[in-house]
């Protein structure tokens, strides 16, 4: 919970949190049941950069945010819970880790059981009155289809942010962050 006092690593999860936001509007259909969501994206940046706190926060804050800004039904808590438990999935397993093509698709393999066939089949059992069974079988081609495409999606966004100049990290081998005058001056 330290890494919350530095302004340059709630700033990095705000931003995190919008581009999670904006993402949640987009969906690119790519068969009658599979679709590529980039949500998840920038909630496994603020868990690979920041733990699973950050992880869990801009998962639960970008649902909420999603849903205040375009609601697509009722809103539901459950899909909030999923989310935040997502974020933590991802911070527990990459967090200050070596990012390997392993580790990304055990993280990637354990957000699919968890929130998308375990979880959000009993949130919309819950919510539509529908047996689990029926939720879950239903769900078991989507996830075998998008479980590549997304554990791609999610080593090739990883690479690209494991090297870029974000703060407060504590990767040893991370690019030194870019640093502004003001903090050259001891201020």
């Amino acid at each position: 919970m330290k890494k919350f006092k530095s302004i340059r690593v709630l700033t990095t999860c705000a931003m995190l949190l919008a581009v999670s936001a904006i993402f949640g509007f987009f969906k690119i259909p790519i068969s009658d049941v599979a679709e590529i969501r980039l949500q998840f994206l920038p909630v496994a940046c603020a868990g690979m950069l920041y733990g699973a706190p950050a992880g869990a926060l801009v998962g639960g804050l970008s649902d909420i945010l999603c849903y205040i800004v375009k609601p697509t039904g009722p809103f539901f808590p459950g899909f909030t819970i999923s989310s935040i438990i997502q974020g933590m999935i991802y911070g527990f397993i990459l967090y200050n880790k070596p990012l390997s093509l392993k580790r990304v698709i055990m993280a990637q393999l354990m957000d699919t059981l968890v929130v998308s066939l375990i979880l959000n089949p009993i949130w919309l059992m819950i919510l539509y009155n529908n047996a689990f069974s029926v939720v879950f079988f239903s769900r078991i081609v989507k996830v075998a289809v998008m479980l590549p495409i997304n554990t791609a999606l999610l080593m090739g966004v990883l690479s690209i942010v494991r090297k870029l100049p974000v703060p407060d990290t504590g990767y040893e081998d991370s690019p030194t962050p870019l640093r502004s005058a003001r903090d050259d001056n001891g201020e």
